[in-house]
């Protein structure tokens, strides 16, 4: 066939070698204003960690190992070639150079730094845009800290290496490691999101906080980690306990990995299925209150949950602009299309308003005051539910500005579209969320407060956010079936929440679009019926990737 039938043009060019961080002018301006009052060696040291992790997500070393780490997938080692069980997980080395890279970039270490859960929120989003099926032991072994601090005893064991800069792969005894990973069985396969009707028995021990675990865990995350959080029922009722993968002694526990998920998306990352026999655990926290032990945990994977979220959609987003950027319709770049421009201004309120909310939740990781842990209760909830379920459909119309490339594996949208809805599922799905939500609502009336505070911190900016605010609480003055309305409630307040914040912080282009078509319903149900009147031509210029 002759060459000529072969020339490429009109096509976008790879998009490699750029800085994730840098060229995103919502999340660097929004790392610079939480870090406003921080002191000027630790903003100067927050951007030039944020800054190398860009730089190394945007390259194509790293893009090339999030594609491979996704085509071959982790595979289920249950017996060594002489019959013994070794129940091991073996990934891809591009699973671990991804992982390793993470681990000495400080995502899983938040809770002892300055500034520690802005920083490690934004390199999290930063470095998930890679590759976001490694996120899930990064988020595990983050968020285990605060569980283990209920007893001091172990949080002084195990929290130096949960913190660590250091990745070692090798399944050894933890005290032997110097950096470890950990992974959380709650759901049982009879009671799914209900754990208080979870089976898996706890019997005590002579020893003091000893037992053995027998049970099933239906979904069990990361099962090739050093140690998991799970609960039980003790004699005093469901109980959290730390499975260590590998004794003291250098013996195996029992932990029977009977299978791992073939799920829709997030390949590269093992869930599996785990069976307990016998299996030596330490209590952490009472007997009875397994819950609440766990529940700083939950909460804060919740919120990993919400920045992986986000940046799949800032993601998506960025390759839709790069394509409509280089792509010429009908004479012209694609980009300058009137019809395409609305498109992307419409999916770039979107990643704004999440990647803006994500910060400000992190932020109040850091402040840990009583009013913001009061917001947190309530905020994270709502977070959680709404940006998860706003990333599926976003990242769908993302891939449909790249038309027919875009359903082509090799554009990477498939993998962004297969691994959006996961997030919404996961540490809790969409019902869930919004039940939580309300939970907190009738019991805790002080997060309430925080929350309306924070939101009522842009009133009288914005006449169609005053209007939104007001409808929210009548909303919630209105008690009746307030179960069935719970999601309804809760998508009201994330927008009114979203739209406080982008109305003190964005450009007002970005606010006046957001508050138009997300609080004064000037838009239609699909992606791109926005006001024409708008600046959308502003709005998309700020979510092409600055300096390039």
């Amino acid at each position: 066939m002759a060459a000529t039938t072969h020339t490429v043009s009109n096509q976008a060019p790879p998009l490699v070698g750029y800085d994730v961080y840098g060229g995103d002018r919502a999340l660097t301006e929004g790392v610079e204003r939480h870090l406003a009052s921080a002191e000027p060696a630790l903003r100067s040291t927050a951007r030039e960690e944020l800054t190398a992790l860009g730089r190394a997500a945007g390259s194509a070393q790293a893009q090339e190992w999030g594609v491979r780490a996704n085509e071959n997938p982790p595979k289920l080692r249950t017996h060594d070639r002489y019959g013994n069980r070794i129940d091991e997980v073996e990934f891809h080395p591009d699973w671990h150079r991804l992982l390793g890279h993470a681990v000495a970039a400080g995502l899983t270490d938040a809770w002892g730094r300055p500034a520690g859960h802005l920083r490690r929120a934004a390199g999290f989003f930063v470095w998930s845009q890679a590759e976001a099926g490694h996120g899930c032991p990064l988020s595990m072994t983050h968020a285990a800290v605060p569980a283990l601090r209920t007893d001091p005893e172990l949080a002084a064991v195990w929290e130096p290496r949960l913190t660590s800069h250091v990745y070692e792969r090798e399944l050894r005894p933890g005290a032997e490691k110097a950096g470890v990973l950990f992974g959380m069985g709650m759901t049982e396969k009879q009671g799914g999101s209900d754990i208080r009707s979870n089976t898996t028995a706890a019997v005590p021990l002579d020893a003091s906080g000893e037992y053995l675990l027998t049970g099933h865990k239906w979904f069990c995350s990361a099962p090739m980690s050093d140690g998991f959080l799970v609960l039980a029922q003790a004699p005093d009722g469901l109980t959290c306990f730390l499975v260590e993968r590998v004794l003291p002694d250098g013996t195996r526990n029992a932990f029977a990995i009977q299978r791992l998920k073939d799920k829709l998306g997030n390949r590269s990352n093992a869930s599996g299925e785990v069976e307990f026999d016998g299996t030596w655990a330490r209590r952490v926290g009472e007997e009875g209150r397994g819950v609440r032990t766990i529940i700083e945990m939950v909460s804060a994977t919740r919120l990993d949950c919400v920045i992986g979220s986000a940046s799949l959609m800032r993601q998506a987003l960025t390759q839709a602009v790069h394509h409509a950027e280089h792509r010429s319709v009908f004479g012209a770049p694609l980009i300058g299309q009137p019809l395409m421009r609305n498109v992307l201004a419409d999916l770039a309120l979107e990643s704004e308003a999440a990647t803006t909310l994500t910060l400000r939740l992190a932020a109040a990781y850091d402040a840990g005051t009583g009013p913001e842990r009061a917001f947190l209760r309530l905020a994270v909830p709502v977070a959680k539910y709404w940006v998860t379920k706003r990333c599926t459909p976003m990242v769908a119309e993302a891939l449909e500005c790249l038309g027919g490339n875009g359903y082509v594996e090799e554009s990477g949208l498939p993998r962004l579209l297969r691994e959006s809805p996961l997030n919404s599922i996961w540490e809790g799905s969409g019902n869930v969320q919004a039940l939580d939500a309300l939970r907190a609502l009738q019991r805790e009336p002080e997060s309430l407060n925080a929350f309306l505070q924070e939101v009522g911190r842009a009133r009288g900016a914005d006449h169609r956010l005053d209007a939104a605010i007001r409808g929210l609480l009548t909303e919630l003055a209105d008690l009746d079936g307030i179960e069935a309305r719970a999601r309804r409630v809760v998508e009201r307040m994330a927008l009114v929440l979203q739209g406080s914040l982008l109305v003190r912080w964005a450009p007002p282009e970005v606010a006046d679009a957001f508050c138009a078509s997300r609080l004064g319903g000037d838009r239609g149900a699909a992606f791109g019926t926005l006001p024409h009147t708008l600046d959308l031509g502003a709005v998309v210029d700020r979510a092409r990737i600055a300096g390039r």
